[in-house]
């Protein structure tokens, strides 16, 4: 059973997507980095789950030091722009889940060519070529399996509307990763006038916001305080399942699929390091450390550690919530939230 699900899924994303061939990385970029013999970059990455083992593997490999900061992924673009305007670049690299257009409107990013682009699939990767991802996140809802048994484990969002749930549901308000999200991913998915007309039938639960991380809310449902949270990294939830925690994140459509992006400074110190920092991260070696750290890689040839985390697997209608669609539709979202759940 387990050899026919895994033949089924090789035969699910070959066909979704085209497997790459092995990106060979110009010698002469390689020498010139090794030359500048260093590379920073600034990340919302978790420091020892990703950017710390990130750093080292490529300090392993070409010998070139790895600097990293750690840091939300508004206080990188506005670190960036800051530089950018000072005329004062110290990042090499950055990434980030939101703001890239305020990054290449400003041109405090710059374009480049990435010879592993071709392995990440359209609408991870900007076809201006200002940024690729170098990650995804799916969110779903995630119950404690301690107070919701199978049974009652929703099968769509309808579901959630039940009177059961009221008072019983939470979420991170005014983030794509918690109510802000939640919302596009409903009103992208069943449209404007089914989604609303959900959306105003959900706002009647109560549901309760949480002005915390994304993790400290699923913290939260797997110390028994709540029931479900919303808009859940299944990723996330899925690394701390494994890890014996008592909660379970559900494979509801409609799905979306938010990236975090990676790109390249204009003032970058040290550019050719940097654009080999950036070809690291994409190669296959380099996006198995996101599989390994339990992310969900960017490269369509290098599956998660659960291949259902991708909505595919399960069977499910998914769309991916490029950038441009973020910047578009998020104030819109915002608004919905404060209109229908505050």
């Amino acid at each position: 059973m387990r050899r026919c699900l895994s033949i089924f899924l090789s035969v699910v994303f070959a066909l979704i997507f085209a497997r790459a061939q092995a990106a060979e990385i110009d010698p002469a970029l390689v020498a010139a980095a090794k030359k500048e013999g260093h590379v920073t970059f600034y990340t919302p990455l978790i420091v020892d789950q990703m950017a710390r083992p990130l750093a080292a593997a490529f300090r392993a490999k070409y010998g070139i030091e790895a600097e990293f900061l750690r840091i939300d992924s508004d206080a990188v673009v506005l670190r960036v722009l800051n530089e950018y305007r000072a005329k004062r670049g110290t990042a090499d690299v950055f990434t980030t889940s939101l703001g890239i257009e305020a990054l290449t409107k400003s041109g405090a990013a710059r374009k480049f060519r990435s010879v592993n682009a071709d392995a990440v699939p359209t609408g991870l990767k900007d076809p201006n070529g200002y940024w690729i991802a170098d990650r995804v996140y799916v969110l779903e809802p995630a119950v404690n399996t301690n107070l919701v048994a199978p049974a009652d484990y929703p099968k769509s969002f309808a579901d959630m509307l039940s009177a059961k749930w009221a008072g019983k549901i939470v979420w991170r308000p005014n983030n794509l990763t918690g109510a802000t999200g939640f919302i596009g991913d409903i009103l992208l998915g069943m449209g404007d006038e089914q989604g609303m007309d959900f959306l105003r039938k959900l706002a009647k639960q109560r549901i309760i916001s949480l002005q915390s991380s994304d993790r400290a809310v699923l913290d939260q449902v797997i110390a028994g305080e709540y029931s479900m949270a919303l808009a859940m990294t299944n990723h996330n939830v899925e690394i701390s399942r494994r890890e014996g925690a008592p909660v379970q994140w559900l494979p509801l459509e409609p799905t979306i699929i938010f990236s975090e992006q990676m790109g390249l400074t204009t003032l970058a110190p040290h550019p050719n390091a940097g654009l080999l920092f950036v070809e690291f991260t994409l190669s296959r070696e380099g996006q198995e450390l996101f599989r390994k750290a339990g992310y969900i890689p960017a490269r369509s040839d290098v599956l998660p550690l659960n291949p259902k985390l991708l909505p595919a697997a399960n069977g499910l209608k998914s769309r991916i919530a490029t950038p441009d669609v973020v910047e578009k539709n998020r104030k819109h979202w915002d608004d919905v939230y404060r209109q229908l759940f505050r």
